[in-house]
């Protein structure tokens, strides 16, 4: 399966959920890497109308669980975030912002990712690390 076509799936699965809603969508995707943009707008702004730490901490999980996804046999497992950390180092007022998951650890039931998000000129909006672990699907 090729990056668009990764892509393609990630934003079919995520219809009707949290991603739809703020707007995120998957630009590439491969194994250890995995790149989406959302949108700054009202879905993803704190009331003094910048980028929300929060609606940032979901762009950086929703990157890295999808690219963990892209590591595992989904028949047999799931993944699900168990901690997300991130420095919100600039802020960004419109526009949209891109984040890249980068795999550092990819252990059988734990894997670690470096998330970086970038506003559209590249200028650094946060840097943050996820732990996604890969559980059982109940038989």
């Amino acid at each position: 399966m090729g990056e668009s076509s990764n892509a393609d799936q990630l934003n079919e699965l995520c219809e009707n959920s949290l991603v739809d809603n703020l707007g995120i969508v998957f630009v590439s995707a491969e194994q250890g890497r995995v790149v989406a943009k959302m949108p700054v707008d009202r879905r993803t702004i704190q009331p003094f109308k910048i980028l929300h730490g929060g609606a940032s901490l979901a762009l950086a999980e929703t990157v890295a669980s999808a690219g963990s996804a892209l590591l595992i046999d989904l028949s047999r497992s799931n993944v699900v975030g168990i901690e997300v950390n991130g420095n919100h180092v600039g802020s960004a007022t419109s526009g949209y912002v891109i984040a890249t998951a980068i795999i550092v650890h990819q252990g059988e039931r734990t894997h670690v990712w470096n998330v970086e998000i970038v506003d559209e000129t590249n200028r650094k909006i946060m840097v943050g690390r996820v732990t996604v672990m890969v559980v059982d699907k109940k038989q």
